[in-house]
């Protein structure tokens, strides 16, 4: 519509683009350029929710007109250790190996700031998935196959990472893909863009 402002997506996530694609707006795609580390003392689901705040505004300086979507995500096992993106695949089979037979809780933070500081709007999306017990065969199958190296938590739930859970409990299963599309179409909606 003529009157919506620009929707500028604060993220470099493939992932990320194709799920807020799904909504079949224009949109781009603007690198936050946040350093994404965790301060001292800080959860899992505060850095979540702090990380997205910080991508949208970093954003927003840019495009102060624009709706700004930023988001992130933070996985942590039931001890509360996190696990950060693998970024390789031995990585990878370390984080599925821990997390065989156990839980592991995504917390997964999206900001929705814009039209000169008149949109702030904020979430927190927590989804827990429980994995079945895993061989190491599977895992050495699934890790080829797939190369979730770019994942919190070694996997990739929107494809064959399926395969490896037992259960999911979620409100959003997209949250656990990293953008909470239920509660980002009601946000988008409450700023003015036209979602069904």
């Amino acid at each position: 519509m003529p009157d919506s402002p620009p929707l500028v997506l604060a993220s470099t996530s493939r992932y990320r683009r194709e799920l807020l694609g799904r909504f079949g707006l224009p949109f781009e795609s603007v690198p936050p350029g946040v350093e994404e580390t965790a301060r001292a003392g800080e959860r899992p689901g505060e850095r979540a929710l702090r990380l997205a705040l910080e991508k949208a505004q970093a954003v927003s300086k840019l495009r102060p007109q624009a709706l700004v979507i930023g988001s992130d995500q933070v996985c942590a096992t039931a001890d509360g250790t996190v696990l950060d993106k693998p970024g390789d695949a031995a990585r990878t089979v370390a984080q599925l190996q821990r997390l065989s037979g156990g839980s592991a809780t995504f917390h997964t933070g999206c900001a929705v700031l814009g039209r000169a500081g008149g949109v702030h709007l904020m979430h927190l999306d927590t989804t827990r998935v429980a994995f079945r017990v895993l061989e190491a065969a599977e895992i050495a199958r699934y890790v080829a196959r797939e190369q979730p190296y770019d994942c919190a938590g070694g996997f990739k739930a929107e494809s064959l990472g399926i395969t490896l859970f037992e259960r999911l409990e979620t409100s959003d299963p997209t949250a656990l893909i990293g953008l909470p599309l239920i509660w980002l179409a009601g946000a988008l909606r409450s700023a003015g863009l036209p979602l069904p």
